[in-house]
């Protein structure tokens, strides 16, 4: 079987294993005319690459990684003509996940002659145990930043030590979702209901009000046989379902202290986040693997009021939220999604990890529509009791 680079020398070829029955699995990276290339063979213990044309073997000495034997692990290929660099890994395409690199000595007399070589590579053949993913245009070069800022907010220190991405670097569905829920006036407090936090605040904190209550029915919800208040949010929608993606497109989402997400995945959709009130921790896996502790998170980050995040169809899909114990607020984030141009099958689930480390399917659903919630916190904080009244 062929798949074709989307730009001759360059891009990420994700793919999966249909079974890992045999030592390896390997494919080939071809020229035009089929005579020279890359042989890349992931092993057991190892990535192996060599040099079709010149029988060249290109090692990375430090790499002891090649395919897992883990249910959801998915692997990549970097190959980058421009820097003469190859990396290789596993799960999500990005530098945290890498296990294998080569790069060609750019300083010896040979760096046009590699060049060349690279550029000239157009195909990759593989055989049918390997399944193809995605083809990706970029190849792997650097730390993607997972803090989004709009042109007006970003510095050239930001952009030099990457430390945020910015807004017009998002895909133009991204951008799209960012615009919608970035602007000055889209907060939570309004002048229609200023304390619409605090009111959020004593409805969790209130045995018999409507978010205490919901919380409690919830329970179950990602641990059937075994009830978790602490892995209990609240989801609270915007508008309607059109199809576009999994569930309403607009959620808010209500987190209190101590309260997390199962570890899951976001159907293969596009989306951006942004913190209304509080913080939140996010822990970011490489892929979602029904074995239970076998796959640690290789970052984790903390987004504070008004900042914002992003997911693409290939980063940031796996992930588990937390208000950490530490924090003293609820945190509401509101989460906006929808599926890319080249997604047909519109997979309606978020697949997640239940208390025994196995794989489920969340179709995410609403707890109340955001109009009613609002009116019913309204009636529930002008209800309060004395003891609340000097919030």
């Amino acid at each position: 079987m062929e798949t074709n680079l989307r730009v001759h020398g360059q891009g990420v070829f994700l793919f999966g294993v249909t079974a890992i029955t045999d030592s390896s699995a390997s494919f080939s990276i071809l020229d035009a005319n089929g005579t020279d290339g890359l042989h890349v063979e992931f092993s057991q213990t190892n990535v192996l690459v060599n040099r079709i044309g010149a029988l060249e073997p290109l090692r990375d000495p430090t790499n002891t990684k090649g395919l897992v034997a883990l249910n959801g692990a998915y692997y990549w290929f970097s190959l980058d003509s421009q820097n003469q660099t190859l990396m290789a890994g596993i799960g999500e395409a990005r530098i945290e996940t890498k296990t294998y690199k080569y790069q060609w000595n750019l300083a010896d007399g040979n760096r046009h002659q590699n060049k060349l070589f690279l550029e000239s590579l157009t195909t990759i053949q593989h055989p049918t145990a390997i399944r193809p993913i995605r083809i990706l245009r970029d190849p792997i070069t650097l730390h993607v930043p997972l803090a989004v800022k709009d042109t007006d907010q970003l510095t050239m220190h930001d952009i030099a030590h990457a430390k945020f991405i910015p807004k017009a670097n998002l895909s133009t569905i991204s951008q799209k979702l960012y615009h919608c829920i970035s602007g000055k006036a889209f907060k939570l407090n309004t002048p229609d209901f200023p304390k619409f936090a605090k009111a959020i605040e004593y409805s969790i904190a209130t045995p018999g009000c409507w978010c205490n209550k919901k919380l409690q029915e919830k329970s179950q919800e990602f641990s059937k046989d075994k009830p978790n208040l602490a892995e209990t949010y609240l989801r609270i929608t915007l508008g309607q379902n059109n199809g576009e993606s999994p569930g309403i497109p607009y959620v808010m989402e209500i987190w209190p202290v101590g309260h997390y997400s199962p570890i899951h995945n976001h159907a293969g959709a596009e989306a951006i986040i942004r913190v209304l009130h509080g913080s939140i921790h996010v822990s970011l896996f490489p892929y979602l693997c029904a074995e239970e502790d076998s796959v640690k998170p290789f970052a984790v980050a903390d987004f504070k009021k008004d900042d914002v995040t992003w997911i693409s169809p290939t980063l940031n899909q796996t992930h588990q939220l937390l208000n950490l114990q530490t924090n003293k607020e609820t945190c509401i984030t509101i989460q906006c999604y929808m599926y890319d141009e080249a997604n047909k099958a519109h997979y309606d689930y978020f697949d997640y990890l239940d208390n025994k480390g196995n794989k489920q399917q969340y179709e995410p659903d609403s707890d109340m529509d955001f109009v009613d919630f609002k009116k019913l916190m309204k009636r529930e904080w002008n209800a309060r009791p004395r003891s609340w009244r000097c919030c």
